[in-house]
């Protein structure tokens, strides 16, 4: 009987865990930027999740393929993520939110402690 009550709540911790965790903004899969210029996929790597450049238009910028973002983002609120996004190539840190929605996204960058920010949209690739 011991045996069976604690089967039974480790049943339920393991599924209220899956379902906490089913609710948590996903923003994974591959992206276009709103101003037609990246392509890119976001995907975990380690504890942390990266995007990844897949395809650059204008490369005049700085950008290359390849380049790589990495967030270390928690859940804000049911449809945000938010934490700190680390650009290696520049070794600069931002603040970040990561607005998932179905079919788009929507990240907001900040850096001098909030004083400079930009919005940026996104749309599922197909």
């Amino acid at each position: 009987m011991k045996v069976r009550k604690i089967a039974l709540g480790l049943s339920v911790l393991w599924l209220t865990g899956a379902a906490v965790a089913a609710s948590q903004p996903d923003p994974s899969g591959t992206w276009m930027r709103g101003d037609g210029n990246a392509k890119v996929r976001i995907a975990p790597c380690g504890a942390d999740i990266c995007a990844t450049n897949l395809w650059i238009r204008d490369t005049s910028h700085g950008e290359n393929v390849g380049d790589r973002l990495v967030m270390t983002v928690r859940p804000k609120s049911a449809d945000t993520l938010a934490g700190k996004a680390f650009d290696p190539k520049r070794n600069l840190t931002y603040s970040i939110q990561v607005k998932v929605m179905k079919a788009s996204l929507v990240t907001r960058g900040c850096v001098i402690g909030g004083l400079v920010c930009k919005n940026v949209n996104w749309s599922r690739a197909r």
